[in-house]
């Protein structure tokens, strides 16, 4: 029988249970490290997840991001480094509206990026 691996939803509807039930926070981190073990939340999220529903705020899913970037596909980068071989980050981040690090992330990924003083 293989192991049960809990999702972030599911985890997060334990939480809002033991909230329900007057936990603390501490109480439920240890409610479900017995339970699930390494796969339980951090010991911090379970104070963030208090203090949202202590807010009054109860939806466990996903919050959209505020000023969340553009994603993009590493084939967008790609034609772009066909293009121009020797276009700056700066450049490349302009061009698909991303953060530089972003870039020099995904060139990293693509085995890209030449190491300093090679």
């Amino acid at each position: 029988m293989s192991e049960f691996i809990p999702k972030k939803q599911h985890l997060r509807e334990v939480l809002l249970h033991y909230f329900i039930l007057k936990k603390s926070a501490a109480e439920m981190h240890r409610l479900l490290v017995n339970i699930y073990g390494e796969h339980a939340p951090s010991k911090t999220s379970c104070k963030e997840w208090f203090r949202r529903f202590n807010s009054g705020d109860f939806d466990v899913r996903d919050k959209e991001r505020e000023g969340a970037l553009k994603k993009f596909e590493d084939a967008e980068l790609q034609a772009l480094l066909e293009e121009d071989l020797c276009l700056s980050l700066d450049k490349l981040a302009k061009e698909l509206n991303v953060d530089r690090s972003t870039v020099g992330k995904r060139l990293h990924a693509m085995v890209m990026v030449q190491k300093e003083g090679n």
